[in-house]
């Protein structure tokens, strides 16, 4: 899996999984601090935090520009210093009054800005590193290594936003609204530790940062000419690819909102037995240790290899059976469920690298485009199952708190296994459609609009992630199977024009 990957490519991912870190465990609560520290109500909440996921993706746009002229390495850096302000903003506790959450919108803004700067062009390095002919058939397993170490930052996130805003109430005496901003401070430090890995290990990637003076290498691929045909369709394909992508993240990124709302007000507030293990993030890793372990077992050459994967295997399991209390019950968080898609993306990543592996090798692995439509499919599923476990529950209902805000109140006890199932299907289509669709753009983008192509890419997510408002508007104003249905429906439609348009997709492949 790992073997012959340019060294560079484990610099990014790491750089990367240090920010992505940081963003998820400041978003993992964003939404709940903005109803409870401010008073908003479910969708106005919705419609800053769809609005700041639109700026974070949409920014990729300029930043991409940005880069094609002076250098993606130096927008990379100043996209990291940016964030950084934008964080140490949103640490400070300032209150729920109307300065405090204009201070809040300032802190989006440069969040968003310098993701913008940082995010897409992060990403073309990583491509520009299988320009290189040695590499060349290796860019679809990189950027799933790469995507899976996002993830990695990911799941810790939810954990460490829900352990800190404890520690600053229980030891530090803070209130439950301003505790939500220790979980804000750690993105600051997150972002040191990224910007520190950039740097000592910049020699093995500083050829693709651009900018500067370019000097030809003996194993770096010609520049690629394309006629002003060919430009054309690459650019029009990508536009199509772009379109359909905008209703899955509309989707997906529901996670953050109306997921989180169903977690808070409908799914149990505990869980015991094997299921409670699932809560505990180190249970999650140790799963992990045994997937990346098995593989390694029977890919090993050596006897030694084969050891040292059983050993680990050995001791995951153990630890596992240390953990189990069958009387055990353990406290379940609505932020706590957005750990199982970068659990289930940090899992599956061998398992589906594996399966296309084999496809590829018999000559039958679907093309970028094909696993596009078919991860819309997907994510259909996932809220057809969604919708079914909603049947006959009551509408999302509200009270008047002792401060004169809305509350939101819980009003069932939905077993978690429906969004722990829901999060794992979502997770496939997510790995059939996102690091593919990432690929395909560095893959097939003219050379000259790189930046500004994989740009575009995050302007459909831009677009897409404005759109997770519908699920915000949708709440307690509709039945929850018929919001539900509103993304399964999107989906379906989104994956139909996806095999209409399949052969001109392909055709530039």
């Amino acid at each position: 899996m790992f073997e012959g990957q340019p060294k560079g490519l484990f610099a990014l991912a790491l750089a990367n999984t240090g920010e992505r870190f940081g963003y998820y465990t400041m978003l993992a609560v964003f939404a709940l601090f903005l109803r409870a520290n401010y008073g908003l109500s479910p969708a106005l909440a919705g419609t800053i935090y769809s609005a700041f996921l639109m700026f974070v993706y949409f920014f990729p746009l300029f930043g991409g520009m940005l880069a094609d002229k002076f250098g993606f390495g130096r927008m990379v850096t100043t996209g990291i210093i940016i964030m950084f302000a934008g964080y140490v903003l949103l640490s400070v506790p300032l209150g729920g009054d109307t300065f405090a959450l204009i201070v809040m919108l300032a802190a989006l803004l440069l969040i968003g800005f310098g993701t913008g700067l940082f995010k897409g062009n992060l990403q073309v390095m990583v491509g520009d590193l299988y320009n290189d002919p040695q590499y060349k058939d290796k860019r679809d397993a990189g950027f799933s290594i790469f995507y899976m170490a996002i993830n990695i930052g990911a799941l810790f996130a939810p954990t460490a936003a829900i352990k800190i805003k404890e520690y600053a109430e229980t030891t530090l005496g803070y209130s439950s609204n301003d505790a939500y901003h220790f979980s804000f401070a750690v993105a600051c430090a997150s972002l040191i530790l990224s910007i520190a890995i950039y740097y000592l290990f910049r020699s093995t990637f500083r050829h693709t940062e651009g900018g500067g003076k370019k000097t030809a290498t003996a194993s770096a691929a010609p520049v690629e000419e394309l006629s002003k045909e060919e430009t054309k369709q690459r650019i029009v394909a990508l536009c199509l690819v772009f379109a359909v992508v905008i209703f899955f993240w509309m989707a997906f990124h529901q996670n953050g909102l109306s997921l989180t709302y169903f977690a808070d007000e409908f799914t149990a507030k505990s869980a015991s037995g094997i299921q409670a293990m699932c809560f505990d993030v180190w249970n999650l890793v140790a799963i992990i240790f045994i997937v990346y372990a098995g593989f390694s077992l029977f890919q090993s050459k050596t006897s030694k290899g084969k050891i040292i994967s059983l050993v680990v295997i050995a001791l995951a399991v153990c630890f596992l059976c240390l953990q189990y209390d069958p009387s055990g019950t353990v406290k379940v968080s609505a932020p706590i469920f957005q750990q199982f898609n970068p659990f289930y993306v940090v899992a599956l990543t061998p398992v589906s690298m594996a399966i296309f592996g084999a496809l590829a090798a018999k000559g039958k692995e679907p093309s970028a485009p094909r696993k596009i439509a078919y991860g819309m499919i997907v994510a259909a599923v996932a809220y057809a199952l969604m919708a079914f476990g909603s049947f006959g529950l009551p509408m999302p209902q509200t009270e008047i708190g002792a401060d004169g805000n809305p509350v939101a109140v819980h009003v069932a006890d939905v077993t978690p296994d429906l969004l722990i199932s829901v999060y794992l299907i979502l997770t496939f289509g997510e790995l059939l459609l996102s690091p593919m669709g990432i690929s395909f753009v560095s893959k097939v983008a003219p050379p000259k609009y790189k930046g500004m192509m994989m740009g575009g890419w995050f302007v459909a997510t831009a677009i897409g992630n404005q759109l997770v408002v519908v699920g915000g508007l949708l709440w307690g104003a509709v039945p929850l199977w018929l919001c539900w249905s509103v993304f399964l429906a999107v989906c379906l439609i989104a994956a139909v024009f996806m095999f209409v348009m399949m052969k001109r997709l392909e055709k530039v492949c």
